[in-house]
């Protein structure tokens, strides 16, 4: 069995892929953006020629929407040329690419889950250049997957999560944006649903890797308070306020308000059912507090 190569694997899906497929007994190259920049296209297309593979999956991107909307060449030259790049040798050597994309494909009008079949309209820089990317790794081979992922949660870095339980220790008052709704996906479920993609799914094409169901910040971070709470932590607010995306001017781009994604064509390939965002949640916070971490 061949190695699997990690890409941005100091994220926060990279490094538990790395951690969690190496703990199954899977030969893991993982590499961060110190070891493996995506900023010089000839320098990704060289250097991944050098490495053996079995499987490349791409975590590493440029994720910052605001930054992107003001630096659009060297988002598509991180989001899309180097996944070109990348892409390419994996033809050359018969190896699969699985990217990992966004929910900012959509353009956020829905009002129920989008699903693969529905056309991406993105409305950011940061949207359009993933976008990109999801068309490039599909084009070079009929075995490559792009697997998209929303409001991302785990142990490896801190997240929305644990932002607002920190917070709610802290003050007396937390808030979050209430009119933005998507689904969060938790890591470590992930690190067991992209398992199967690996070797044993054939064909390739989109994938919808979240959690099932759907919230808003406001909900999600409420969930994750009531989760402390009954974890035994001691919290100065256990309420968490409304926001208006409006209201927060600090934004540059533009953000999709619903970008939830159905997961049917992933229950469909594997038979698995993805569980329930809030049982997620509540896993990752009992961790997270057992482990003295929040």
């Amino acid at each position: 069995m061949g190695a699997i190569l990690i890409l941005g694997a100091g994220g926060r899906l990279g490094s538990a892929l790395a951690r969690e497929w190496r703990a199954r007994g899977q030969d893991v190259l993982a590499m961060d953006r110190t070891a493996f920049s995506l900023d010089k296209v000839a320098e990704v297309q060289e250097r991944l020629a050098g490495l053996e593979f079995e499987v490349l999956v791409n975590c590493a991107a440029l994720t910052n929407v605001d930054y992107c909307e003001s630096h659009r060449e060297e988002a598509f030259r991180i989001n899309a040329e180097s996944v070109a790049a990348m892409a390419g040798v994996c033809a050359q050597k018969n190896a699969r690419l699985i990217h990992v994309s966004t929910d900012y494909v959509f353009d956020g009008n829905a009002t129920t889950p989008y699903s693969e079949a529905d056309a991406p309209h993105p409305i950011s820089v940061y949207g359009e250049s993933k976008l990109a990317g999801e068309v490039e790794a599909l084009a070079a081979s009929p075995r490559n997957w792009v697997a998209r992922v929303s409001w991302v949660f785990g142990p490896d870095r801190v997240s929305f999560v644990d932002q607002v339980i920190v917070r709610a220790k802290k003050e007396d008052r937390v808030e979050a944006v209430a009119d933005k709704w998507a689904t969060p996906t938790y890591t470590m479920d992930v690190c067991a649903d992209l398992w199967h993609f690996l070797r044993g799914i054939e064909g390739g094409g989109v994938v919808h890797m979240s959690n099932a169901g759907v919230c808003s910040w406001q909900e999600y971070g409420q969930h994750a308070l009531d989760c402390a709470v009954e974890a035994g932590l001691e919290l100065k607010a256990r309420m968490v306020g409304g926001l208006k995306m409006s209201d927060l001017k600090a934004f540059v781009a533009k953000r999709p308000p619903y970008s939830a994604m159905a997961t049917a064509k992933f229950t469909s390939l594997t038979g698995i059912h993805p569980r329930g965002w809030r049982e997620a949640v509540r896993q990752h916070v009992f961790d997270m507090v057992g482990r003295g971490m929040i």
